[in-house]
């Protein structure tokens, strides 16, 4: 069953929240971040991207700009721009998109929980990606940012939900993107506790974005137990922060695909070579968005088409051969265009569905691309069964929107 717990949050004043709060650290380079922390000593990119404060020649992973953080971190703390709780709390965070707002639980998420396979992950980490957070996560001695994590819908932890944000936000604000970001402070310690108990009797949480952020957490965890050698496995390490969403809340949008080359065919040449495995309709000049499950939009010559597998070209009951993503990666992506590894052929590059269809258009009609594929969105019910059996999805299937906002609140490990 997932052990969590309430947590002393380190987050800013209610008058600073807009300064503070930013977007996550692996949505943007570090000239983007520069650029939106310009002017503003307050931005949480100076923890999150501190290679901000050097010249653009200095590395992110320069041993200096890692310090930066922690002289960062400390100096936002003396400055009362991020103040600890008293008590120990849940929060709830909501966020709105789209005239949808979707409404998590932030708390404390057990680190065992994670290394025995209590929270369930459906992607694969890179250990390079995972070293890079651990070394933030340690020197900072703080998980600054939370993992996005969804669970079964829960009656009583809806209930908890619904009661709490009846009352006046802490903070409530739209992002400079538009989307709506209100949090609330759960301080009824009866809530407190019967949240915790409720969690006690659910099987699993997943992990629906942050797997890397998630491992380098609990790896970091896992390292402070070991090297303390009075562990009592109750200490503040032993657990990192999440934000956790009923999963009927959360949207899964598309995450599409735009290919360099036809990979020596000419553009009727690669249709043809389609038709052998996917019934093939053209559609006009009209931007087209796949219909349903195993509808695929193409892209090509300023022409837009849908693709539909023929039947007998993927198996229903195996969990990951039925994905979008796994038939238009071997059907079309290797077997066609002969690209085989996603996460690392530099002739395809990934479009998150928030950038809409019209970027594929763009990228294709500029000469950058020879061809778009648009995908149709994975269920959250599909992610859950993949997980569930142990499996791991393809690279680049899955894309949450909005994403968690940082800077609202920080769990420090050792209080």
């Amino acid at each position: 069953m997932a052990t969590v717990k309430p947590f002393k949050g380190v987050r800013p004043p209610k008058e600073l929240i807009t300064e503070v709060a930013s977007r996550p650290y692996d949505v943007l380079n570090s000239d983007e971040a520069r650029k939106e922390a310009d002017g503003n000593p307050k931005s949480l990119y100076h923890i999150i991207k501190p290679e901000i404060d050097f010249t653009p020649d200095v590395d992110e992973h320069d041993p200096r700009v890692y310090d930066k953080a922690v002289e960062n971190f400390k100096a936002f703390q003396e400055k009362g721009w991020l103040v600890q709780d008293s008590e120990e709390h849940y929060y709830i965070y909501a966020q709105t998109m789209d005239g949808r707002t979707q409404y998590g639980i932030v708390l404390a998420a057990y680190v065992d929980d994670y290394l025995s396979g209590k929270i369930k992950k459906h992607e694969l980490t890179r250990r390079d990606k995972e070293e890079d957070r651990m070394k933030h996560v340690r020197i900072n001695n703080a998980n600054v940012e939370p993992v996005f994590f969804a669970f079964p819908d829960n009656a009583e932890l809806q209930e908890i939900i619904d009661t709490v944000t009846k009352g006046e936000p802490e903070y409530d604000f739209v992002a400079p993107d538009g989307f709506g970001h209100h949090f609330w402070v759960v301080k009824d310690k009866a809530l407190n506790d019967r949240i915790t108990e409720a969690f006690d009797k659910i099987p699993s949480l997943y992990i629906a974005d942050g797997h890397h952020r998630t491992a380098a957490a609990a790896l970091v965890g896992a390292e402070k137990a070991k090297a303390n050698a009075e562990h009592r496995g109750d200490e503040e390490y032993n657990y990192f922060l999440a934000v956790a969403f009923p999963a009927s809340h959360l949207k899964i949008i598309d995450y599409n695909r735009v290919v360099k080359d036809l990979n020596g065919l000419t553009p009727d040449q690669f249709l043809k070579a389609l038709e052998k495995d996917f019934v093939v309709e053209a559609k006009g000049k009209e931007i087209y968005q796949p219909a349903q499950l195993h509808n695929f939009s193409l892209y090509l010559g300023g022409e837009w088409y849908s693709l539909t597998p023929r039947e007998g070209r993927y198996n229903d009951n195996d969990p990951i051969g039925v994905l979008d993503v796994t038939i238009s990666s071997d059907l079309i992506l290797r077997d066609i265009l002969g690209i085989t590894d996603l996460r690392s052929d530099k002739r395809i590059d990934f479009v998150g569905g928030i950038r809409g269809l019209g970027e594929l258009k763009r990228r294709v009609d500029s000469g950058e691309m020879a061809m778009a594929l648009a995908l149709y969105p994975v269920s959250m019910n599909q992610l859950i069964d993949i997980a569930d059996t142990g499996n791991i999805m393809p690279p680049k299937t899955t894309w949450f929107e909005p994403k968690l906002r940082s800077g609202l609140v920080i769990h420090k490990l050792d209080d």
